[in-house]
């Protein structure tokens, strides 16, 4: 398929975009990109493709921006329940640890999920996803953690990798059973790090090399922050992990500055993520690594707070910065990362071309996929939207509804999408 005739095909074609460089586009006016199979086979001008390619099936772009499907790659996708009753007790005054403290939050999740089937968590998440499709995201990380317990825990990476089966959702999965401590080892983290490190990743590693169909191991994340898992904690967990070869991220400094980033550089780990409280050391720690940055602006946002994670100070430092929604029941139940973008140009300074390519290319990036996905390049995944609009700077310029007019995954159309 020869999809050609588009006002501006945005390429994000070359490596993850450091500092300064974030926000080079590729941009190809009157572009055109050609698709064989799932894959690309080529990009350029439309008088070009073709030129060269003058008898394949054509699809008209008609005068619309095309460009690589976003990269989300931060989510808690999976989960039983909702959490409509913290938002209002938040309104009310009780912040997020407080609503914790009080067996609320990640806990009052973990007991809805705890209950789920394999086949409801499946019935449940499928059509957020969708939703998420829908609106553009064509590659979703996506976590466990709403278990806190083996037996969930497995369960929701077996609702995961059946999910992932659909050839329309593409999911990079994690391991996050070190997202809370569960209410059988209250006011003793280091009793569940112990359980996390000795049983829990074992067992994952097993259960996955048994069950997931030959797909590499997943990431092991950690809730690095006050009233999660302290900054030796995580490092325990860390080395554990790794020892089993398990590829690692993290969630540091949403609250606190613990040092959970300047440990995800230590231990080469793809991304390092929330970053709000992130020190400035920490952040050049960061930035001289390869370990990408993400930042959720969503979460913020849905907290009412007026801190968002320090976009231009890691950009000065040369880092590497990604969006991603954070999709959640209690903070963040955003399934657009268009929204993301919005967001991010408000609050995080961002101009449009730099949030496009934090929500692509550098996402990628933070799931190790930027050799995959992510930008419009020969050989990679013909992962594509057709936006309808004619000018790229409508992400971020406009939010509330949706510019995509086209979905493509893997070279076939999305119905409906």
């Amino acid at each position: 398929m020869l999809i050609h005739s588009a006002s501006q095909v945005l390429t994000l074609a070359g490596p993850p975009q450091r500092g300064a460089q974030l926000g080079a586009l590729g941009l190809i006016e009157d572009g055109a990109v050609l698709l064989r199979g799932s894959r690309i086979e080529a990009v350029g001008s439309t008088q070009e493709l073709l030129e060269a390619y003058p008898d394949e099936p054509r699809l008209a772009a008609a005068g619309r921006v095309v460009m690589p499907g976003f990269v989300d790659p931060h989510t808690h996708v999976i989960w039983a329940g909702d959490r409509a009753a913290e938002f209002e007790q938040r309104l009310q005054g009780k912040t997020y640890l407080e609503i914790l403290q009080e067996g609320g939050g990640i806990l009052r999740t973990m007991q809805a999920t705890r209950h789920a089937s394999v086949a409801e968590l499946v019935a449940e998440t499928r059509p957020r996803l969708r939703r998420m499709l829908m609106h553009g995201t064509t590659t979703v990380e996506a976590k466990t953690g709403y278990g806190l317990e083996i037996a969930s825990e497995l369960r929701m990476l077996e609702a995961l990798v059946r999910l992932d089966e659909d050839p329309v959702f593409d999911l990079a999965i994690t391991f996050l059973g070190a997202h809370a401590i569960p209410p059988e080892f209250s006011g003793d983290a280091q009793a569940y790090t112990q359980v996390v490190d000795t049983q829990m990743l074992p067992e994952v590693k097993s259960w996955w090399q048994a069950h997931a169909g030959g797909r590499p191991l997943p990431f092991v994340d950690v809730f690095c922050e006050t009233g999660a898992f302290s900054l030796e904690q995580t490092r325990q967990i860390f080395a554990q992990a790794q020892a089993l070869g398990f590829p690692l991220k993290v969630h540091a400094d949403e609250f606190d500055n613990l040092g959970g980033a300047a440990l995800a550089a230590e231990f080469h780990a793809v991304s390092a993520d929330h970053l709000v409280a992130t020190s400035w050391e920490d952040i050049r720690q960061l930035a001289q690594s390869e370990t990408v940055a993400v930042g959720l602006p969503c979460t913020p946002f849905g907290l009412a707070e007026a801190h968002y994670t320090p976009a231009k100070v890691i950009l000065e430092a040369d880092g590497l910065l990604a969006l991603a929604s954070d999709i959640n029941p209690g903070t963040a139940w955003c399934e657009s990362m268009q929204f993301t973008l919005a967001l991010a140009c408000r609050y995080m300074k961002l101009t449009p071309a730099q949030a496009i390519a934090a929500a692509t290319i550098n996402a990628a990036a933070a799931i190790g996929r930027a050799d995959q996905v992510g930008s419009l390049e020969a050989g990679k995944q013909a992962d594509l939207l057709i936006l309808d609009v004619a000018d790229y700077r409508h992400l971020g310029y406009r939010f509330g509804t949706n510019l995509v007019h086209t979905v493509i995954k893997q070279g076939e159309l999305v119905p409906d999408a």
